[in-house]
């Protein structure tokens, strides 16, 4: 019996060794079309599975990513879980495109990835790559600022399991498990993770119940690989993006006004489900083909689905503003209201590519096909003034629906003329047809009643070449590149333009110039990089939310962001390592005219020219410093700071409109316990260790008043936590 089982490991082995090669092949050319290699011309950075997996479990992954670069984070509810958004450069989560095994996960219609919709990423995904700048052909809407390209595809040599848990301040709880096959010797592999987080927020109403389920069922053979994949998201989070205005926050920075209304009693109560839903599925098919060592096939198919609602509970609305059908004589005009505005979506996405790789050339074409359907409809459920026997079903409030196709074609290069010489090209080709129907929130209050007011069709051709060169000088590397890019707009951008009276909203174009130079060694690596990201036709963010909290935007006619970044490691010590980085930059709009809603709600603006001014939630200097100690075995040590220069919440540049300067610091103190076949990780985190009381972005609301000649503003603010604390058990087999 055991010369049968050593004969049959003596034949398995050989094996085995040329699957795992062909493993690192084959997962790589899942996501390679996406990302930069080692000699792209493209500012980028790799964060791998073990430091997002370190990172703090209270954290969404934008959180997990703030120390990169460029990088500003920060969380509507003030702690790390719900929702999160993150800056690159200024550039605001519309305009970073985000991929995830090479599908994009933006919303085809807002742009946007909603991050609580899809929770727990940083324990699921394998690495990912964050591009400043253009990148590399971006998959859906291009990159205007940044890329994050995410991979889920490496198969696991060996068996394994990992339990975590963890509990932190503001009653918040993380639980997660997950189980590997690794890659048994038929081929077949499993893997198969689940994640529940809790919290009741900082700002009163940020509580959070989120849940995620990842699995994954693949084959890897000689030549070939086929893999499905399933990614589940559910979220149920109180609404925190109204944020609170100054004078709030002076007397109690944890207030929320979501849901707030009086009973008859006259008494303050809050409704308990003013709450944003939405759950999320998404279905990866992937087939990978190598034919030999050089040439390999990769296609994905790809389904979304997407459905849910915000409620909300609104105090003293007209009833003519949701189309009630008829109404008992003697109703008041107004009432307390509850609503839901309610959405489903799906996307379907054919994602295909061959690489050809030899020793000088490695050369990679594709083609990205995808179809979305969104639909946008409002629900009555109560009116104070109708009690609850009213046929609340019979008030068809509005119903819009989106439909986009979108198509894109690759090609790129990158050529060895000498060793230390890459030339890099990259040309893509995009195609867009966008249609939307139908009837928007607000169309009553503005006095039409045609049933396709948002009748809207546009179709956008977009050619975006990018071109660049490395040379690698001994531990000296520098680079150089050009790109051009465009984008359309967004779904709310396009609604607003179309009630308001600015001219037709524009796609924007923008060419991006990088020069870089970095330094590596074994206890030292440094690096700089200069970015000059012109815009043509940006579309900026104004300052404003729509009602169900997207940020709209405008088109402005000239702007840049322009800008030097700096990096260093530094290992002066074997138990010892500092690291840091700073961004200084310019980021400015030509010629600023801001456009004013009269308060006569008409539709019309009003006209403010301010001339050039400084960008939106663009800090002008962002720095980063860690020093990582390692005083024993297996334990570590962590303490950093990031500064965040000041930032202006709309493009005015008036002083009443500042976030002032931050300075914030985190310590993490780890230790692993390690057996033979199993380890025990112990963590504990504290978040803003000095205790620092800040708020990190905002948004401001403005009224033009005809009458008067002025303008009434006032400004929402999420503050968030003061010192907090987390702590992390996960045990490892």
């Amino acid at each position: 019996m055991k010369k049968t089982v050593l004969i049959a490991a003596l034949l398995v082995l050989p094996f085995c060794a040329q699957a795992q090669e062909k493993t690192e092949r084959l997962d790589s050319v899942v996501v390679s079309a996406s990302r930069a290699g080692k000699n792209t011309p493209v500012t980028y950075e790799n964060v791998g599975k073990d430091a997002l997996r370190a990172s703090n479990p209270m954290n969404s992954l934008p959180m997990s990513l703030n120390l990169l670069p460029s990088v500003v984070t920060y969380n509507e509810g003030g702690t790390g879980l719900g929702n999160s958004a993150m800056t690159i450069r200024g550039t605001r989560g519309s305009q970073i495109n985000v991929t995830l095994n090479g599908i994009t996960l933006n919303d085809a219609e807002s742009q946007e990835v909603f991050w609580v919709n899809i929770p727990a990423l940083s324990s699921l995904i394998s690495n990912v790559q964050v591009q400043r700048g253009l990148g590399t052909s971006a998959n859906g809407a291009g990159a205007f600022g940044a890329s994050l390209n995410m991979n889920t595809a490496f198969v696991a040599p060996e068996p394994s399991a990992r339990m975590e848990l963890s509990v932190g301040s503001y009653r918040t709880a993380v639980v997660s498990t997950a189980v590997s096959t690794g890659r048994l010797p038929s081929g077949l592999y499993m893997d198969l993770a689940w994640n529940l987080g809790m919290t009741e927020g900082y700002i009163r109403n940020a509580e959070v119940a989120s849940g995620s389920l990842f699995a994954v069922l693949g084959w890897l053979g000689r030549n070939n690989s086929l893999r499905f994949t399933y990614l589940m998201g559910d979220q149920v989070s109180g609404i925190t993006w109204d944020g609170i205005d100054l004078e709030q926050y002076a007397k109690d920075r944890r207030y929320n006004g979501a849901g707030e209304y009086y009973d008859d009693q006259g008494n303050v109560c809050y409704y308990p489900n003013q709450t944003d839903n939405y759950a999320q599925h998404h279905l990866q098919l992937n087939y990978t083909h190598s034919f030999g060592d050089r040439l390999s096939w990769a296609t994905t198919l790809n389904y979304t689905r997407g459905d849910g609602f915000d409620e909300y509970y609104k105090r003293n609305r007209k009833f003519a503003n949701y189309a009630y059908p008829s109404l008992p004589a003697g109703t008041p005009k107004k009432s307390d209201m509850i609503y839901r505005k309610a959405l489903d979506n799906d996307l379907w996405v054919l994602n295909s590519n061959v690489r050809y790789r030899s020793t000088a050339l490695d050369l990679t074409g594709g083609i990205y096909l995808s179809h979305h359907r969104g639909a946008h409809w409002g629900e009555m459920l109560w009116a104070r003034a109708l009690g609850e026997n009213y046929n609340y079903a019979d008030v068809d409030w509005y119903r819009n629906d989106g439909r986009k196709w979108d198509g894109s074609v690759f090609v790129r290069a990158e050529y060895q003329p000498a060793s230390w010489l890459t030339a890099f090209a990259d040309l893509q080709m995009r195609f867009i047809d966008y249609v939307v129907t139908g009837v928007d929130d607000d169309w009553i209050e503005y006095g039409s009643a045609e049933a396709d007011r948002l009748n809207y069709h546009q179709m956008w051709p977009f050619f975006n070449p990018r071109a660049g060169v490395t040379a690698q000088l001994g531990r000296h590397k520098i680079y150089a590149s050009a790109a051009w890019g465009h984008r359309e707009p967004g779904r709310s951008d396009i609604k607003e333009n179309i009630k308001g009276e600015g001219s037709p909203i524009r796609p924007e174009k923008m060419l991006d110039l990088e020069a870089g130079w970095q330094f590596e060694s074994e206890a030292f690596t440094a690096s700089a990089n200069l970015y000059l990201m012109e815009y043509w036709d940006m579309l900026l963010e104004t300052g404003r939310l729509s009602s169900s909290g997207y940020a709209l935007k405008e088109n402005v006619p000239r702007s840049w962001r322009r800008g030097v970044e700096l990096a260093l490691a530094w290992k002066p010590l074997r138990w010892m390592r500092l690291d840091g980085n700073a961004t200084l930059s310019l980021n400015q709009i030509q010629d600023y005219t801001s456009y004013v809603a009269v308060d006569d709600y008409s539709g019309r603006t009003h006209a403010v020219n301010y001339g050039k001014t400084q960008m939106l939630m663009s800090p002008s200097v962002i720095g980063m410093g860690k020093i990582s100690v390692f005083p024993w075995k297996e334990g570590v040590i962590s303490l950093d700071g990031k500064y965040v220069g000041k930032q202006y919440i709309d493009n005015s540049m008036r002083e009443e409109m500042v976030i002032p300067a931050y300075f914030v610091s985190s310590l993490s103190v780890s230790h692993t316990f390690a057996w033979e076949n199993a380890s025990l990780t112990l963590g504990a985190y504290v978040n803003n260790l000095f205790n620092h009381l800040y708020y990190a972005s905002g948004w401001r609301w403005e009224e033009y008043n005809e009458a008067s000649g002025t303008i009434t503003s006032g400004v929402g603010v999420y503050p968030q936590a003061p010192r907090n604390f987390c702590i992390k058990c996960t045990l490892t087999f």
